[in-house]
């Protein structure tokens, strides 16, 4: 089963039980999905699926952020469930301690000794994790392994 099938199915079974927030948040998806595929006129990829959703995942927090720092706490409330929703459909992310071997590896491969080797080391750590690590987490641990 195709991920876009597998997000059909559960955005179903939540209108079927009456989860509101569920269903608007797959459906979202899928229509994001769908414009991908036809702004590529084929079908997508596993990579381009897991961009359109951690595009997602970003937005999500950062509204959810920004009512937070506004008081609209129902709001921020209601980003962070879908939150919750749509991580389901990333991949497997690397633990914290996964994410630092891969930082101290990488910052010995490349030889980074100070902040100004930041863009290079997380390009690398980007690439070779195949978007299983969260940038956030990689950031603050470059920034402390390179100080």
């Amino acid at each position: 089963m195709s991920y876009a099938e597998q997000i059909k199915q559960d955005m179903y079974i939540a209108m079927k039980s009456g989860d509101k927030v569920k269903t608007n948040i797959l459906r979202t998806l899928l229509s994001l999905l769908k414009k991908k595929q036809i702004e590529k006129q084929d079908t997508i990829n596993e990579d381009e699926y897991f961009g359109v959703i951690k595009r997602i995942v970003k937005q999500l927090r950062e509204s959810a952020d920004a009512y937070q720092k506004a008081g609209r706490l129902e709001l921020a409330e209601k980003e962070k469930l879908e939150l919750d929703v749509i991580k389901k459909y990333l991949p497997e992310i690397f633990s914290e301690e996964q994410t630092l071997d891969l930082v101290k590896k990488i910052i010995t491969q490349t030889s980074a000794s100070d902040l100004s080797d930041m863009g290079k080391v997380m390009a690398l750590i980007m690439q070779q994790s195949n978007g299983k690590v969260d940038g956030e987490i990689a950031n603050r641990l470059v920034k402390e392994l390179l100080k």
